[in-house]
Parts: structure tokens; C-alpha cells; sequence
């Protein structure tokens, strides 16, 4: 296990990282003004399952390769960036039909929908991944025993702490939501904004660290 010691200095550094606006908070306020609370809450769990992966590869040793990688790094990113300019051109599209169908009411789309969304976005996040590989090992013990165990504790530690923070994020946004669910109008534009926002964040992680 990892020393208290660590594990507490690891926690607030993880809480001041996440507690910044980011990409998962921009993605987590889009979905949930397109969405509502719901289905803000669901992308907020999706991104956090989206992360799973990215820790047990670095507790494995394999994030320090992917990160290292030109290729395969390059790859990740621009597919994350593109799914979520994907997203974001699906809330445009559908912001009418939404603006009709909605009144202070989520779009109708499967619970199971929505969390693999937000699977695939933490899962081709690639900031995330550079955390994990950065600044995770800095906080093991490497005198003590089973590493990957520990680093897996500690990526699980910076999971809970977002789920917490971003989830506090989707239901401010999705109460926002509320009223602007008094007027068709509003909800139109509502989820042309959030479209918006997702794609200028597709945009923002697709641009950002090029040349690294």
C-alpha cells in the first residue's frame, strides 16, 4: 500500500489539478446542458470507467510506453479529439428536435448509450494519460512492495476525486438547464452551445502539445 503520507500528498494534488476547469469539466458541462443532470452524471461515470483502463496500463508499464510513443500517442489524441467534435456536431444537429421534444425534459437516449460515450472520451483523453505517467509514480513508494499495486491505488484515488469534483459539475449545469427548459428558444441554442463547446474542446486537445 501506498504510506499515508503519500497517498494524502498525492490526493491534494490530484484535487488541485481537477478542481481547475479542464477538458472533463468542459466535456461534463456540455453533456449535461445538452443532456440534463441524468445525463450529466452518467458522462461524468463513463469518463471516470474511460480512465480504468489508462491506470492499469500505467500499473503495467504500458502508459509509459504509449506516452512515449510519437505514433501511438498521436493516434489516441486524435481520436479522442475526433469523437468529441462527433459529439458535438450530434447536439447541434439534433438541438431542434430537442428544442420540440424538451420541456425542462432530457433528450431520450439509453442510459447505456451515455456512459459509453463518456467511456471512450476518458479513454482517449490524453491528459489523462500524461498525469498518470508524469506525476503518478512520483508519489510510490518504491521501497515497498507490489509497485503496480500502488500505482493502481493511486490512479483509483485521483478516479474518485474526479468523479466527485465532475459530478458536482454536472448537477450545477444540469439544474442551470432547468431554466432555460422554460422556452423552446433556450433549449435550442442550450444545445447548440453545448455542441459548441464540445467541439472547440476536440479542438483544443487535437492542438494542444503538437509539437512535444
Amino acid at each position: 500500500m501506498v504510506p499515508p503520507t503519500s497517498l494524502l500528498a498525492f490526493a491534494l494534488a490530484s484535487l488541485a489539478l481537477i478542481v481547475i476547469p479542464g477538458p472533463s469539466v468542459l466535456f461534463v458541462i456540455g453533456r449535461s446542458l445538452s443532456l440534463g443532470r441524468v445525463g450529466g452524471l452518467l458522462s461524468v461515470v463513463g469518463n471516470a470507467l474511460g480512465m480504468l483502463p489508462l491506470i492499469i496500463a500505467v500499473a503495467l508499464g504500458i502508459g509509459a510506453v504509449v506516452a512515449q510513443s510519437i505514433v501511438l500517442f498521436t493516434v489516441i489524441k486524435f481520436a479522442g479529439a475526433a469523437y468529441l467534435v462527433y459529439l458535438g456536431v450530434q447536439a447541434i444537429r439534433h438541438r431542434r428536435h430537442t428544442a420540440v421534444t424538451h420541456e425542462a425534459t432530457p433528450p431520450r437516449r439509453s442510459h447505456l448509450r451515455i456512459l459509453s460515450e463518456g467511456f471512450v472520451v476518458g479513454l482517449t483523453n490524453p491528459k489523462s494519460l500524461v498525469f498518470f505517467v508524469a506525476v503518478l509514480p512520483q508519489f510510490v513508494d518504491y521501497s515497498g512492495a507490489w509497485i503496480p499495486g500502488q500505482m493502481f491505488e493511486l490512479g483509483v484515488v485521483f478516479l474518485l476525486i474526479a468523479l466527485a469534483c465532475d459530478s458536482v459539475w454536472a448537477l450545477a449545469a444540469g439544474t442551470a438547464r432547468g431554466w432555460f427548459g422554460r422556452s423552446p428558444k433556450r433549449v435550442e441554442r442550450l444545445g447548440a452551445t453545448g455542441g459548441v463547446m464540445m467541439i472547440g474542446l476536440g479542438g483544443v486537445l487535437a492542438f494542444t502539445g503538437v509539437k512535444h
